[in-house]
């Protein structure tokens, strides 16, 4: 059965408390975790690249299973909620783990960042596809889905600037604590300190929100899970927003990635602000283009509104390679991480509003609405775009002859592959997942058809 009674604005900012507390981790891990463990880890960057990879390829590859589990889950809470305060605390405990430098040899060291790395992405799944998940089950409404949707990524956005804009403030406070404190533990006491901010969150989430639809759900068996799965595989929206997702996934993970590498080996001595005001302020202008999510959607439809705004990011990145050293090119970076940062802020709540316009086509269609499986291939194509996105930076950087050497001096090459890194490569990932949207089916007319006939279908059941 359904209930109609309407969401509050509460239940909105608590449902975006959990995007909140991940993106937080999520932001450190894609902008910090490759210089991390090349340059204070102390892994080669081959290495690195490689273990980035696989761990973030096993990672997503859990997303599905997590997803079924999810929609099997029976609770007096619902199916996706209680992962929120079930998760919260190894949650942040993983995160610290992974931030933690042990006092090893290389072989170790490098077994080390395996299991760890594997476990907190472990823990990311576990808490992260159940959330996405409650999109489907929050309100029945395609638009409402898109309010909601906006209040999760402004809350996103807003937690990926704290996380931002202390982390290395952070660094720098323990650092000048003395003693013992080196450079690996001031990493790792950071961490600890976003760590206990998350989990709080992720309990608050799961406590200022309710799962307001019953969709139809699976049913127990291996044959249920073959149909889950070929539901899944015939559905060609999905397909397209799976596309979708891991190109603009690789244009914010190459360009975030490579930030850090950027000001310290090509802006250098040159630098009017940080590398962490610079990402700061991105998430600042993410956040704006988030309250534009819905006056746009609503004017222009979300397909229009999501293609329009990758062009826009697509087209400005290429301009970051022209500019100089100088002041005016320091503010003219500052200037089109802005409006990229707005642009691509649109993007991500019309994303996971149309992932759960594809959980209702998919109960339309089917009968069945796999809304966990559904939000977790999304979570995997956010993790697919993430891993190579991670790890082409490394190798790339690699290939360019990049040291990791605290005082080394780069050579052209680098300094030329890095600039690619933050322009026409990552702008190749958002024209392509253009191209691809403009084959997305559901439109406004399509899924006011569509919900009509479920909500008819759902006050019969």
């Amino acid at each position: 059965m359904e209930n109609r009674t309407k969401a509050t604005f509460m239940e909105k900012a608590g449902y975006g408390f959990g995007d909140m507390a991940s993106s937080m981790f999520w932001k450190i891990f894609s902008y910090y975790l490759p210089f991390f463990y090349s340059n204070v880890f102390g892994l080669s960057l081959a290495h690195a690249g490689t273990l980035l990879l696989i761990t973030k390829l096993y990672d997503a590859v859990s997303d599905p299973v997590m997803g079924m589990i999810a929609d099997r889950t029976v609770t007096r809470w619902g199916k996706y909620r209680p992962y929120l305060l079930w998760c919260a605390v190894p949650f942040a405990i993983c995160g610290v783990l992974t931030f933690t430098t042990p006092d090893a040899g290389y072989g170790f060291k490098l077994a080390y960042a395996y299991v760890t790395y594997i476990l907190m992405m472990t823990a990311y799944t576990a808490v992260n596809v159940p959330y996405g998940a409650m999109l489907g089950v929050l309100t029945p409404d395609s638009r409402e889905k898109t309010v909601f949707s906006s209040f999760r990524m402004f809350f996103a956005y807003g937690g990926s600037f704290i996380a931002l804009a202390v982390f290395e403030p952070l660094q720098k406070f323990f650092r000048d604590m003395g003693g013992e404190v080196t450079a690996a533990d001031s990493w790792q006491y950071s961490m600890a300190v976003v760590g206990i901010i998350c989990a709080v969150l992720f309990v608050l989430c799961f406590a200022m929100t309710r799962e307001r639809v019953n969709t139809a759900s699976p049913v127990s068996g291996d044959s249920s899970i073959l149909k889950d799965f070929k539901s899944l595989v015939t559905n060609g929206p999905w397909w397209i927003l799976l596309g979708a997702a891991i190109g603009i996934l690789l244009f914010n993970s190459i360009r975030g990635g490579a930030a850090a590498y950027y000001f310290k080996d090509v802006i250098g001595g040159g630098a009017i602000f940080t590398c962490g005001i610079y990402l700061a302020a991105g998430e600042v202008a993410n956040m704006a283009g988030v309250a534009l999510a819905v006056p746009l959607a609503d004017r222009f439809g979300k397909k229009t509104s999501y293609i329009m705004s990758l062009l826009v990011a697509s087209a400005l990145s290429i301009f970051i390679l022209f500019l100089p050293v100088t002041p005016a090119g320091m503010w003219t970076l500052m200037c089109l991480q802005i409006l990229i940062s707005v642009a691509t802020g649109v993007t991500l709540p019309l994303l996971w509003s149309m992932f759960a316009d594809i959980a209702d086509y998919s109960e339309y269609r089917n009968g069945s609405a796999s809304t966990g499986l559904i939000f977790s291939s999304s979570s995997m194509a956010q993790k697919f775009g993430g891993a190579f996105g991670s790890a082409l930076i490394l190798w790339a950087l690699a290939g360019f002859g990049y040291d990791t050497s605290e005082a080394a001096v780069q050579t052209s090459a680098a300094v030329g592959g890095l600039k690619a890194m933050m322009s026409w490569i990552p702008a190749l990932g958002a024209f392509a997942a253009a191209i691809v949207v403009a084959f997305y089916p559901l439109t406004t007319g399509k899924m006011a058809e569509i919900s009509s006939a479920l909500a008819k279908r759902r006050k019969n059941s």
